[in-house]
């Protein structure tokens, strides 16, 4: 504006003494003062123009009221009870509990692992059972960390699940992960028990992993969000190699688990969008979890790998939302198994595994209600399972099928009835269970991922 007024100050001084000076009578004497005055306006306007370039420079270096607002209140986040966010986290808990009924007694289903894969048992008793409260806090460290910790609470004490920072500044979308963290190799074992969609993990994760997925792990990770057209994250792991069925803990090692993983999410339509990619775990295996299919079980020195490959597609349109999710796990497993029998006689053998197992699941949701189904099954392509070079056999394939009905009242709690028909053990009974989850969840708790 003050600019648009020098400019028109500027003309009208021109134009008015050039308007007098056309009614001299002599053209010299009009010559000489229209030329001194258009000397002395030439330097008028060169002052003028000096004041709009030094108001255009201050226009440059000011800062928008939202950017000094926004300064003025750096530091000044509220945590959960106000206050500033670096000093007071974000603090939440979550309770997971399950009535639990089956056709089996507590003492089968704590010993019914799934032979040729897991000794763990089912985990759950008929009655009721408390899984956990998860105590989880947040807050930025600073403009560069973020810290997290996860600490679940249940009857046999307290456990530290997950105590992490995450790099928040790195170029090139870079970003760390450090400390004690579940892995991302894929969506399931990056979840915790009480995201997921069901109220129990898949049928080939408790066989290769355990009934958590590979858990907390001590490590460091990496991954890379390059800039392509689509979403593209790609990342690698180390870790200290604590879960006890597909590596083992060994007084005489360090670190002696990996992971790499490649995700891709592609939007199928305006209000769906597909995420999918493969990951693989390795690493030195010092076992004493898995079962032989007579359903004894020794200890497993060797090398492991552990192959997978998973797929989201998720559609959602008004109240309406659909999920169907499948994956498919392939374990390599070599090394030398050793038994110790009821007289104190130990045995040494080779042993060779190439397993393989899959999951299919589908949820409809419509406002506050959830339906979903799930099938699992192991042995699909490959079950080869050679002790001292010779292939152990049995008759059926180790599957079961689940069925959930879910209501949540409002996003901080759900109710979940679910019913699984359990054939894991083909030499054993039949598993037909019942479980009756509630979710409840107080305090700033954060969005989950994908």
């Amino acid at each position: 504006m003050r600019a648009r007024n020098f400019a028109t100050a500027a003309l009208l001084a021109v134009c008015i003494p050039v308007s007098a000076f056309c009614a001299e009578n002599t053209p010299d004497e009009r010559l000489n003062r229209l030329d001194a005055e258009i000397a002395r306006q030439a330097e008028t306007i060169r002052e003028q123009q000096k004041s709009i370039d030094e108001l255009k420079e201050n226009l440059k270096n000011q800062k928008p009221v939202e950017s000094q607002a926004a300064e003025e209140n750096a530091g000044k986040l509220t945590g959960l009870f106000g206050g500033s966010l670096m000093t007071n986290p974000y603090i939440s808990l979550v309770l997971d509990t399950k009535g639990y009924v089956s056709n089996l007694k507590n003492s089968a289903l704590d010993s019914r692992g799934v032979p040729g894969f897991t000794s763990e048992g089912r985990g759950l008793r008929n009655g009721f059972n408390v899984d956990a409260a998860e105590l989880l806090i947040f807050a930025p460290v600073d403009p560069y960390f973020n810290l997290y910790v996860n600490i679940p609470v249940n009857q046999d004490g307290a456990e530290l699940e997950e105590a992490y920072f995450v790099t928040t500044s790195l170029p090139e979308g870079l970003q760390i992960k450090g400390g004690r963290f579940k892995s991302n190799s894929s969506r399931v074992n990056a979840q915790h028990p009480h995201a997921w969609d069901f109220a129990d993990i898949a049928l080939p994760y408790k066989a290769f992993l355990g009934s958590e997925g590979i858990g907390g792990e001590n490590g460091v990770q990496l991954t890379w969000l390059p800039p392509l057209p689509v979403y593209t994250l790609l990342g690698v792991e180390v870790f200290q190699g604590d879960n006890p069925l597909l590596f083992g803990s060994d007084s005489n090692w360090g670190a002696h688990a990996f992971s790499a993983f490649a995700k891709v999410s592609i939007d199928t339509s305006d209000n769906s969008t597909l995420y999918t990619g493969p990951w693989v775990l390795f690493g030195s295996t010092n076992s004493n979890g898995i079962q032989l299919l007579d359903s004894t079980s020794g200890n497993l020195r060797g090398n492991s790998a552990l192959y997978g490959m998973e797929a989201v597609w998720k559609w959602k349109e008004g109240k309406q939302g659909v999920t169907i999710q499948g994956e498919y796990l392939y374990l390599v497993q070599n090394g030398n198994f050793s038994q110790t029998d009821s007289g104190g006689t130990t045995s040494s053998n080779s042993l060779q595994r190439h397993q393989d197992g899959a999951f299919l699941q589908a949820l409809y949701r419509y406002d506050r209600w959830r339906v979903g189904a799930r099938y699992d099954r192991l042995e699909i392509f490959d079950n080869t399972f050679k002790l001292a070079d010779v292939q152990q056999t049995r008759s059926g394939k180790p599957w079961r099928t689940t069925g959930s009905l879910e209501f949540s009242p409002t996003e901080f709690s759900t109710i979940r009835a679910q019913y699984s028909h359990d054939r894991s053990d083909p030499a054993g009974r039949v598993n037909n269970e019942g479980i009756l989850q509630f979710t409840f969840t107080i305090g700033a708790h954060p969005a989950h991922t994908f």
